[in-house]
């Protein structure tokens, strides 16, 4: 896990007692333990947990700050020989002046102290009737327990082995302010912020602070980790539910069970090397750092060599099978209704500006060309135009069977599109003769030129269809197989005027499809059908079925899309490493019965993968991604992005060289994969 730039934080909710010093600290001590044991890298602790916070004048007495200031030292201590860095919240004196703090504790050492910039003094709040505010403290040293200790808002604390182990704090009221002091800490580097809140519950708090570490964590391009006091505080005029929540680049990563009595730990790995990727392509959050005058000259950085443990420790997160495919119940609807309708609007929009009177689309019975005529159908409803302006071609060739060329059917006739059938087989059988291939002599030869011969004629007839008809041809081509080179250039499937497809991949197709049907977008008689292409098999079709009458089978030759889609994702999104996507495949797709499935996923289509087979099918995927296939992307028709989870438009999300080679990336893959993984 570390080696691929995780870092594994918590957010503790301790048991406490109101202003109970000693007790506090046993609960602090205590989350530090099972940290421990959970190999944990950072803690974060509610604010003012050794003090409590909800104490009113209690914090002006002596008696009081002497053992919270103590307690700190004895904490230290007790840790000495613990793995977590600890952020725990106390009360703490500087020139007769009182500070809410947050206070970094690593291996029996104190590192430094942040002061809370921001005391709120409104409705329940009184803070400012005890604490001096921090903004203004920076460069500054602290006397505690007889050693001077770096002091200030100007503080980030990085592990010296351990690369994105970078961090800065704010407390609770900071982030909830118009201008975050968290914001700078990372401007000046810090990866992850962590956040010492009380933040006492009302209805619809919750939700609150969701929206500002999500927030946070996005605009801020960081992991956001927020731990706020549980029971044990006191309940005089408040109540508290101990929320934790900790978020990656304004993703909810993990959250705390509230209002729990116990204490708590709650633990997620959280990536940096994906935030630091996503800093470096994005220009706006260096411009940012340059325009407040560059942070990372001002603040100090607090290094500290962070002791973990080595070797495979699991990995702590949630880890998305489908990173194409909306995952959240919640909002899944919404999530497929823009999907959709991006694709639907931005046809209307060609439509319109070309004022083409028919558009011209191969329908094969498969998934693609199914959705692309779904699209096609739904946009022309929505412009009053008939279905009829859809000309609907199914052109059988040397492989076609008779379940897509009959769903086919189905389908023109349900749309109620203008369907006609072109048989390719004679045209084709003249160029293969025309072109001394071995198949015109009677030789079961089908190799590629056979392919693309049927291929080619395909889209020759279509674009000449839609010439004499006043329209254009409708791409079907999908972002799986522009990412794959799984397409016949140019006089091929790779050509169209317009790529409906081309910015969603194959699992999100088969998704939407579904979808379509669910939400009940056509007719049920539409719906059936849709079902029926849903289950069939991804084959181009272009090669007769063996003597066993197994169809060419597209997964067999080039790997599961569902594999590919992943790799897609995090080569193009972050930029990964690929021994890193290897093993985040591998924890994706090890065992069927861990993690979350996309709800309603059907059960005979889950499957899993070994290590052998990932890496196997990744140096596939690299290969034809990085060398064999940018020529074809590059001469791109139109089509709409989709997902912002990426595209390959030239014009847009992907530039790469098309005479590039992929050593870098396999040898990559091969260094680093443990020894015997690919033969």
């Amino acid at each position: 896990m570390h080696e691929h730039g995780f870092v594994r934080v918590a957010t503790a909710t301790p048991y406490v007692r109101t202003a109970d010093v000693d007790h506090n600290v046993e609960g602090i001590l205590s989350e530090a333990k099972k940290a421990h044991d959970r190999q944990v890298d950072l803690v974060v602790y509610p604010e003012l947990c050794v003090s409590s916070y909800a104490i009113d004048d209690l914090h002006l007495q002596n008696a009081l700050l002497d053992a919270s200031e103590a307690a700190i030292a004895t904490i230290a201590e007790k840790t000495r020989e613990l793995t977590p860095v600890l952020v725990i919240g106390a009360p703490l004196r500087r020139n007769a002046k009182l500070y809410n703090c947050a206070i970094v504790v690593a291996r029996g050492q104190v590192l430094g102290v942040v002061p809370k910039s921001y005391l709120p003094n409104y409705r329940e709040f009184y803070e400012k009737r005890y604490f001096t505010h921090g903004r203004n403290c920076q460069d500054l040293w602290i006397a505690l327990n007889g050693d001077d200790v770096p002091f200030g808002t100007d503080l980030i604390f990085a592990a010296s082995n351990l690369s994105g182990f970078i961090f800065g704090a704010e407390i609770c009221e900071d982030f909830w302010s118009p201008n975050p002091p968290g914001t700078l800490a990372a401007l000046a580097g810090a990866l992850i912020l962590c956040n010492l809140s009380a933040s006492p519950i009302t209805i619809g708090r919750a939700a609150d602070r969701h929206l500002h570490c999500q927030s946070s964590s996005s605009r801020s391009i960081c992991a956001y980790v927020y731990s706020a006091s549980g029971h044990g505080e006191s309940t005089t005029d408040l109540a508290w539910d101990g929320q934790g929540v900790i978020y990656e680049l304004g993703g909810l990563v993990a959250e705390s069970v509230r209002f729990d009595l116990e204490g708590e730990l709650c633990v997620a790995d959280i990536d940096t090397d994906r935030i630091a990727g996503e800093r470096i392509r994005n220009q706006t959050f260096s411009d940012a750092a340059e325009a407040h005058g560059r942070p990372e000259d001002i603040y100090r950085r607090i290094m500290f060599e962070h002791v973990y443990q080595v070797g495979d420790i699991g990995l702590k997160r949630g880890v998305r099978r489908f990173p194409f495919v909306p995952d959240n119940a919640k909002t899944l609807d919404e999530d497929c209704y823009e999907a959709f309708n991006i694709q639907v609007d931005a046809l209307m929009r060609r439509l319109q500006a070309t004022g083409a009177k028919s558009l011209a689309i191969g329908v094969s019975g498969g998934l693609d060309s199914t959705h692309a005529l779904i699209v096609a159908s739904k946009a022309c409803d929505r412009l009053g135009l008939p279905r009829s302006t859809i000309r609907g071609y199914t052109m059988p060739g040397f492989g076609t069977s008779d379940e897509t060329k009959a769903n086919a059917w189905k389908l023109m006739e349900a749309f109620g599109i203008t369907a006609e059938e072109i048989d390719i087989k004679p045209a084709a059988r003249r160029m293969l003769e025309d072109i001394g291939h071995p198949f015109a002599n009677g030789e079961p030869v089908h190799d590629v030129t056979f392919e693309n011969v049927q291929a080619g004629l395909r889209t020759d007839y279509l674009f000449r269809l839609a010439g004499h008809h006043g329209g254009f041809v409708l791409g079907t081509g999908d972002l799986s197989e522009l990412a794959l080179g799984w397409c016949t250039y140019g006089v091929g499937d790779q050509m169209s005027h317009y790529g409906v497809n081309a910015g969603v991949p194959k699992t999100l197709i088969r998704f939407l499809i579904r979808w379509t049907v669910a939400t009940e977008q056509f007719l049920p008689q539409v719906s059936d059908v849709l079902n029926a292409v849903h289950d069939t098999i991804i084959s181009p079709e272009l090669v007769p079925a063996g003597e066993d009458g197994e169809m060419q089978n597209t997964e067999a030759l080039i790997g599961p899309y569902e594999l590919n889609d992943l790799f897609l994702h995090h080569t193009i999104r972050y930029g990964q490493k690929p021994d890193k996507i290897a093993f985040i495949a591998w924890h994706a797709w090890r065992d069927i019965r861990a993690g979350a499935w996309p709800s309603g996923f059907p059960e005979q289509r889950k499957n899993e993968y070994d290590l052998p087979e990932i890496a196997g099918w990744l140096e596939a995927f690299l290969r034809r991604f990085f060398a064999h296939s940018q020529y074809k992307r590059s001469a791109l028709p139109n089509g709409p992005k989709v997902s912002s989870q990426g595209a390959l438009s030239p014009r847009g999300d992907w530039r790469a060289p098309s005479d590039a080679v992929a050593d870098v990336w396999i040898d990559q893959l091969r260094e680093k994969l443990p020894p015997g993984t690919l033969e």
